[in-house]
């Protein structure tokens, strides 16, 4: 019985050796990467002097990162009015851009350039949307001071007068709304130096413009009703258009997403001219100031729907060409503004 006990040990002892042998061997744990860091060097755009080193930043961190650290030494030079690039005559880099794939070594050096004092693009947009509403409304009502005192606060006897203000104010109404809760604005701020030329174009065309449409002496369209008319129904298809272009652009870009996409028409019909033309929110735009033009026959108003026209489209040239580099597959069809002419 001993002797057949100690075999049966002795089985078992060696049955124990072979399954501890064929365990795996626990893998030895993996050395930790090593993080290369970068020195940063931020040197004045204009004095080439060197304002700040930055030691070792993380290979990982954004412009936006970096300007963040600006910020900290130059507490006045806060991020948005800070203007980064790798070379004097090269374009400002964008915030979500990365270091390490920026093409720099581990010392970079990078231009500054304090672009001063900035605004929200949704403040500017408000400032020059509600300026004209308020200074044509001023002009409807005869306020004191702008024409002859028999006139103060007198009242059109042209129906087309009153027509036209509620066109005008329906129009900058719209554009404060859209502002507030249709449009995301991609461009963070603008230079507070930029907001008086702005507004000064926008209210002083208001301001020209509401003086003869509501001047005591204002004639009525050369061919009366019918022009009157053309022009409103011109007018509201285009804003409506207008407007189904803003909400198409806005379902296009989720909250917070700074991915690009090509916008193409949804089952809207104001939004088919996305077949035709690239920027069809400035083709509606321009076409309801024609409206406003034919409505009023008002010169003033022409002349402002002329320079417009111009403005709108060297933004749609500009727009459609950068959706030609990002996007190889680009509707060929597509215009800029004006469907196979521009």
């Amino acid at each position: 019985m001993d002797v057949l006990a100690l075999e049966a040990k002795s089985v078992n002892g060696a049955d124990a050796e072979k399954k501890s042998s064929s365990r795996p061997k626990p893998k030895p744990p993996k050395k930790a990467k090593r993080i290369v860091y970068f020195e940063v060097e931020i040197v004045d755009l204009k004095t080439k002097e060197k304002l700040l080193l930055l030691d070792k930043v993380e290979p990982t961190a954004t412009v936006l990162d970096i300007k963040a650290l600006v910020h900290k030494s130059y507490p006045k030079w806060y991020p948005a009015r800070q203007s980064l690039r790798l070379d004097p005559k090269a374009k400002c880099l964008r915030d979500e851009e990365i270091l390490q794939t920026l093409p720099v070594g581990t010392t970079a050096s990078f231009y500054f350039r304090d672009l001063g004092p900035q605004l929200t693009w949704g403040t500017v947009f408000l400032t020059e949307c509600v300026g004209p509403l308020i200074i044509y409304l001023m002009f409807y009502f005869h306020l004191p001071f702008i024409y002859s005192p028999k006139y103060d606060f007198t009242s059109s006897k042209h129906w087309v007068v009153h027509l036209a203000c509620i066109c005008h104010s329906f129009h900058y109404i719209k554009r404060i709304l859209e502002t507030m809760f249709v449009h995301r604005i991609s461009h963070g701020t603008m230079p507070l130096k930029n907001i008086f030329k702005n507004c000064g174009y926008y209210w002083c065309s208001a301001a020209w413009m509401a003086y003869y449409i509501n001047h005591p002496l204002y004639t009525t369209p050369y061919y009366g009703q019918m022009q009157v008319n053309a022009g409103l129904y011109v007018f509201l298809f285009c804003q409506i258009g207008n407007f189904s272009i803003h909400v198409a652009l806005r379902n296009l870009k989720p909250p917070g997403s700074k991915t690009k996409k090509i916008p193409f028409p949804t089952k809207n019909p104001f939004t088919w001219m996305f077949w035709l033309v690239s920027c069809p929110n400035y083709t509606y735009e321009v076409g309801s100031w024609i409206g406003f033009t034919v409505m009023t026959q008002c010169v003033p108003v022409a002349f402002f729907t002329l320079v417009a026209f111009i403005q709108m489209t060297v933004w749609a040239k500009g727009k459609h060409g950068s959706y030609l580099k990002e996007f190889r597959d680009y509707p060929t069809l597509r215009s800029s503004i004006l469907p196979f002419i521009l």
